[in-house]
């Protein structure tokens, strides 16, 4: 970097004519094609030359930028700390690194760590900044990780030395019961103790859980046998203004994990989605056999491998990401007071953990809910499903993509796992300017969109509006719900090709294919 800052400034002495246009002409490439942003900014912050890496990372065309000043761009809090650097680098003639942050396009900041130069004989600014969104993200889901680990830790001991107390409180009270037969009123009294003693061992039992101390009797078994054993009991339990579904899959591979927790988990879950749905709702359970690559494993702290998973899916009132990210923490509840003790997902959770599997929320408001358990398959069983095959379908040549995604950090990783399999991609954040980028005409082969967006059209009425305007497209859907809930609630059943979030690179290049194969 400094080099290419050094070069970007013509500090080249010493080079022939023809060494200094080679020179130029490298580095002309490294401008071009570099994934970080570079910038050339006069003294008054107005900018001389933009990166065509603006477009991705700013949403911004270098054309759109060049000419106009840096402080139209820069977040409004990051202003004056980018203004004294940049004085700062012309006082003192060194290099500065600084973070600051630029306003995207469609609103959202986009976090920049900042190297950048001043030139004294060009008077200009030369600077070189690298998106860290996805470090940023990456850093929050280890700190949410270490904090979950720390709380399990911290729980695990209180709940262990508390079931010592426990054992002597119980203990003697059941030896007090038997003296008592004379004294049926002290006897009643010592009764009533016992059942909030043994009521305080359930509690510790689930503190247990969620510290994954527990004790577990992992087995081979078969996951659709319990869900369709526990059906009878959960529709009991939730009433009849839910109605339960289930979407099954028929080849199943058999799960090591403790059934009877499992089952808990099951229950657990679905009381979660009731108590979400206090007007009643529709409660779908899927099943899938998965296999989790090492992008994604990486990403989500999980080790690679094949997993049966299981998702819980509700019509309910959704959460926020704020209260999001401490759902699996022990006491953490958003019922009213006296409602649960805020121990269930944190017993979830624990027992997934201590399975070695996985547990992944998907949560909208007023959407509804999907909570994904991935519980490892049994190695020694014999499986009928085969690996991802090593080379991915790709793209027939020209083909191009219509992206249509809310959320930043989806969309850019999904444009780039389309770059690579070769597609020619389009971007856009919501609906309405995927649909004004149809009406212009455009070649378009195939809409990939979100079901669940913001705004006028969701991804199911968006769709319905491009087949309108292009009735030959192909459409292919994805959602972090369930697609037998996504189904009932936006009908994308008219449309056959769903994708379910999130998904691996093969999951995305098969699901592609089939979509644009399809007659």
């Amino acid at each position: 970097m400094l080099d290419l800052l050094r070069n970007l400034i013509g500090k080249a002495g010493g080079k022939d004519r023809r060494e200094l246009n080679s020179i130029s002409a490298i580095n002309q490439r490294i401008f071009d094609t570099s994934l970080d942003l570079i910038l050339v900014v006069d003294r008054k912050g107005t900018f001389i030359r933009v990166s065509p890496s603006s477009l991705a990372i700013v949403g911004y065309a270098p054309e759109e930028m060049i000419g106009r000043s840096a402080a139209d761009f820069i977040h409004a809090d990051d202003l004056d700390k980018t203004r004294t650097e940049m004085r700062l680098a012309r006082r003192g003639r060194v290099m500065r690194h600084f973070d600051c942050r630029y306003m995207h396009r469609d609103g959202h900041a986009v976090p920049l760590a900042w190297t950048g130069v001043w030139s004294e004989p060009e008077q200009q600014h030369f600077f070189i900044g690298r998106d860290m969104t996805e470090r940023i993200a990456q850093e929050e889901r280890l700190h949410r990780s270490q904090r979950l680990e720390a709380i399990g830790q911290l729980t695990g001991g209180i709940a262990h030395d508390f079931n010592n107390l426990l054992a002597v409180v119980i203990g003697n009270l059941d030896m007090m019961e038997g003296r008592l037969e004379h004294d049926p009123e002290l006897a009643e009294y010592a009764n009533s103790a016992l059942q909030a003693a043994l009521r305080g061992a359930e509690l510790t039992r689930q503190l247990l859980a969620f510290a994954r101390r527990q004790s577990l009797n992992a087995m081979v078994f078969d996951v659709n046998a319990r869900v369709t054993g526990t059906i009878d009991l959960l529709r009991r339990t939730l009433g009849e203004r839910i109605t339960v579904a289930t979407a099954l899959a028929p080849d199943l591979w058999p799960a090591l994990a403790d059934p009877g927790q499992f089952e808990a988990a099951l229950v657990n879950l679905a009381i979660n989605a009731r108590d979400a749905m206090r007007d009643g709702g529709r409660l779908t359970i899927e099943t899938e056999n998965k296999v989790l690559d090492g992008d994604y494993a990486r990403l989500n702290d999980v080790a690679p491998g094949y997993y049966v998973m299981l998702a819980v899916s509700d019509t309910g009132t959704g959460m926020a990401p704020e209260t999001l990210a401490h759902v699996f923490e022990p006491f953490f509840t958003t019922k009213p007071t006296g409602e649960g003790t805020g121990l269930g997902l944190s017993m979830v959770y624990g027992f997934i953990r201590q399975s070695n599997g996985h547990i992944k929320i998907y949560s909208e408001l007023a959407r509804g809910t999907t909570v994904r358990l991935y519980l490892p398959r049994a190695e020694n069983a014999n499986a009928t499903a085969e690996a991802a095959p090593s080379a991915l379908p790709a793209a027939k040549g020209g083909e191009r993509i219509l992206v249509v995604e809310d959320n930043p950090e989806v969309r850019k990783v999904v444009v780039s796992q389309l770059d690579e399999l070769g597609y020619d991609v389009v971007e856009m954040e919501n609906g309405d300017t995927a649909l004004d980028y149809l009406r212009l005409g455009d070649a378009v082969d195939l809409l990939f969109t979100d079901v669940v967006m913001p705004g006028a059209l969701n991804g199911d009425e968006l769709a319905r509006a491009a087949r309108s305007l292009r009735p030959g497209l192909k459409v292919l859907l994805t959602s972090g719900f369930a697609k037998a809930s996504i189904q009932e609630g936006a009908r994308s059943d008219v449309f056959e090709h769903f994708l379910a979030k999130p998904y691996r690179k093969a999951d995305l290049a098969a699901a592609l294919r089939a979509a644009l194969d399809a007659e």
